[in-house]
């Protein structure tokens, strides 16, 4: 074999090397990072902290990211706190595996946002046994012992079901077609999660009094606009006689108008479907506001102020509630207008 050939074989193995060491520090010391979780930790420097280890489902819509933003802006070192933050990328088991994470950590309390409801007994039940409280934001979670969490802060998902189902009562009233058949077509979130769960039941709820609402079909979107726009194309091609839309929330709306449009169909007060949505981000609240979408039902992200205050009390040793609801409005062309200058997301 030449010298350089050597040479050559030389410099494989050193960058062969090189590489096997970088995986391997990786593994031990950069799991988080590969795992979605935070790569950032805390040390002496934090001992007068209080820290918070939060996991967040995932980023798949612009309220997430709202109500991430609301989370990580009150829990500051300025407030007294050290936030790990992680996103756990629309999967349970990054989040099991996070907040196992925050429990080696002996984090003071933990926060999550459950991707579904079911299959957190055993994670919580470790943390119960660590003494850390557990505040579960956003979605609920159906567990067997009900002191495996501390405290839940959220949206009454059911009851924005409801408020859509009774805006349509008194909407169709008004436009004179209360006892025409309504041929309706709903886009459910993520199966399983509360929100899906929630806005569901309680829209059916006033769907079931009334004989001459047709729910057609209920399809889950996932929370995304691009799959909400596959789904939306299938149904109309499916039912050319859609006559409202139901989509548990914004982000599923922007790809279903987009499908509609497509399909040479309008929409909104003077339109084709009525569409009726969830979550009353910005972008869609000016919808609102042109007339494409017809009513949006408002579920709050900005839920840190109500977390932060729950997390105070527990600190002082005062009691709080196992429930707290945010506050939340409806939005349609009467009342958009003069909210929109102040929507902060």
């Amino acid at each position: 074999m030449s010298g350089r050939n050597v040479n050559n074989l030389k410099l494989i193995i050193a960058v062969v090397f090189v590489v096997s060491i970088c995986f391997l520090v990786a593994s031990v010391f950069g799991f988080n990072y590969f795992q979605g979780l935070p790569e950032e930790s805390y040390d002496d420097e934090t001992d007068d902290l209080t820290v918070i280890g939060f996991s967040q489902l995932g980023s798949e819509s612009l309220w997430r990211s709202a109500n991430s933003a609301s989370i990580q802006e009150v829990f500051q070192k300025d407030n007294g706190y050290f936030l790990i933050f992680n996103n756990a990328r629309q999967k349970q088991e990054n989040q099991i595996k996070a907040i196992r994470s925050f429990i080696s950590q002996r984090v003071d309390y933990i926060i999550f946002s459950p991707m579904t409801e079911e299959g957190w007994d055993t994670v919580l039940q470790e943390a119960k046994e660590a003494g850390i409280p557990v505040i579960v934001v956003d979605r609920m979670v159906a567990v067997e012992d009900p002191s495996l969490y501390t405290a839940w802060v959220g949206s009454n998902t059911e009851e924005e079901g409801q408020k859509a189902g009774r805006w349509l009562e008194q909407y169709v009233e008004e436009q004179g077609y209360a006892e025409e058949p309504l041929n309706i077509v709903v886009l459910q979130g993520t199966l399983g999660s509360t929100a899906e769960l929630g806005r569901t039941k309680g829209f059916n709820t006033v769907a079931d009094e009334h004989q001459n609402w047709n729910i057609l079909k209920q399809e889950s979107g996932d929370f995304t606009a691009a799959l909400a726009k596959e789904v939306m194309r299938s149904m109309l091609q499916q039912y050319p006689d859609i006559d409202i839309l139901v989509s548990q929330n914004d982000d599923m709306t922007f790809g279903a108008l987009e499908a509609i449009e497509e399909a040479g169909l309008t929409t909104g007060p003077d339109g084709d479907i009525i569409v009726i949505s969830f979550d009353a981000v910005r972008e869609a609240l000016e919808l609102v506001e042109s007339g494409k979408i017809n009513l949006d039902v408002e579920c709050n992200p900005e839920q840190g102020d109500f977390i932060l205050e729950v997390i105070e009390k527990l600190k002082h040793g005062e009691t709080v509630e196992k429930y707290n609801y945010v506050e939340e409005t409806v939005f349609t062309q009467e009342n958009v207008s003069e909210q929109l200058p102040d929507r902060t997301y």
